[in-house]
């Protein structure tokens, strides 16, 4: 048996480590497809209006996660469970040529930390929610709140509160239609417990 002297294995395991080249991980933004899916909500993103968002987590190239709406994103941000790193946070630029609110856009992703958002529009995102509304410049930005009211903030002036408070979005259970009778009652039994 051939014995190594301690000062050797440590040079051969520094050359060994030397070797290994480290690869930055690519943060590029990813256009959705018609497979693409909502984090929170597994539900086709193209199907769904108002802006999105995708972030980039630590050891996931090319899979960001994507949210239906970009209160979603941001609530996910200051959730104190996440377990990786963030790397980069994108939104749908709502002021880019051709963005409406059934087309956010395509290609007009911007980087989260340097948006401009909309806080308490009239505007209710993809899932029926208040939404968070993004844009490039901040001109456009007040131009929007103007017309669909609201405030202008930047990411780190939104509160925590107007992205990880519940919404009311229960149905009314004094307004059933015709034939929601048998349905009304089994809500509103489950309501009561």
């Amino acid at each position: 048996m051939i014995r190594l002297a301690p000062a050797l294995l440590l040079a051969a395991s520094l050359a060994l480590s030397a070797c290994k080249e480290e690869v930055a991980q690519d943060l590029t933004p990813v256009d959705m497809t018609a497979e693409t899916l909502g984090h929170f909500c597994q539900m086709n993103l193209l199907e769904h209006p108002g802006p999105k968002a995708q972030i980039h987590l630590e050891g996931q190239p090319g899979k960001p996660l994507y949210f239906s709406q970009v209160r979603d994103a941001i609530a996910y941000l200051r959730m104190p469970e996440q377990s990786l790193p963030t790397l980069a946070i994108y939104v749908n630029d709502m002021g880019a040529a051709g963005a409406t609110w059934e087309v956010p856009g395509k290609g007009n992703w911007i980087a989260a930390e340097a948006a401009f958002y909309v806080l308490g529009s009239a505007r209710e995102g993809g899932m029926g929610a208040p939404e968070t509304v993004p844009f490039a410049s901040r001109e456009v930005a007040e131009a929007f709140a103007k017309t669909e009211g609201g405030a202008v903030l930047t990411l780190t002036e939104i509160p925590d509160d107007a992205v990880l408070a519940p919404v009311e979005m229960a149905p009314d259970l004094n307004t059933a239609e015709d034939g929601d009778d048998d349905f009304t009652d089994r809500l509103r039994a489950i309501h009561e417990h």
